[in-house]
């Protein structure tokens, strides 16, 4: 009688532990798929976001040279009217991230900051310059300088970085909603994302 319990209680240990560690290597086989799945999602985000806005403005350039020292000035200027596409993008494939398959936590450790490019047409009108103080290269080179430091400040009164940030947080929701599906956590700047409207609070 000893021998059958003995036999049944060994039996009964060897089932427990097949099933032990078939349920251990189905779950671990379950956090690599989740984990290859996230990775995935990250690379299929990888594009650019981008919002585009136009600009347009009218630019007076002049530029004065002293000849003789203070005693002839010669001038030159032109009339400059601008019309300018701005792109503001985020390049999502530079994205840093850390997985954590024992917590079942994926963490953005950093977001790259917008990119903005600068697409300017430049038309000249009404130059103005003589033998003293002819249009050189270094002229159209200041212009579109001048061009290019206006429009960062007419950009910074628009709401085309909002709109882009708005974009960006709508790419981000995408990691949320797939980590939530899977029973995983989302991080970021060591906040948990506990929801959609978390993101939109988040300082990027």
């Amino acid at each position: 009688m000893r021998k059958i319990l003995f036999g049944a209680v060994i039996t009964l240990v060897v089932l427990f532990a097949f099933k032990y560690c078939g349920d251990k290597k189905e779950n671990q086989a379950t956090l690599k798929e989740s984990s290859a799945l996230i990775q995935e999602q990250i690379k299929n985000v990888g594009k650019l976001i981008v919002t585009e806005g136009h600009f347009s403005q009218v630019l007076n350039y002049t530029n004065s040279k002293e000849l003789f020292g203070s005693y002839f000035t010669s001038n030159k200027k032109a009339l400059v009217v601008v019309n300018a596409d701005v792109f503001i993008s985020y390049d999502l494939s530079k994205i840093e991230y850390k997985i954590d398959e024992s917590s079942k936590t994926l963490t953005i450790l950093s977001i790259p900051k917008e990119e903005i490019k600068i697409s300017p047409d430049l038309e000249y009108y009404d130059i103005e310059a003589d033998f003293f103080n002819p249009f050189e290269a270094r002229d159209y080179n200041n212009i579109k300088e001048l061009v290019k430091k206006s429009l960062l400040k007419k950009l910074d009164k628009s709401d085309m970085k909002a709109n882009a940030q708005n974009r960006l947080i709508s790419e981000l929701a995408k990691f949320y909603i797939l980590t939530n599906s899977l029973g995983w956590t989302l991080e970021y700047n060591n906040v948990e994302i506990i929801n959609q409207d978390a993101l939109n609070t988040l300082k990027l």
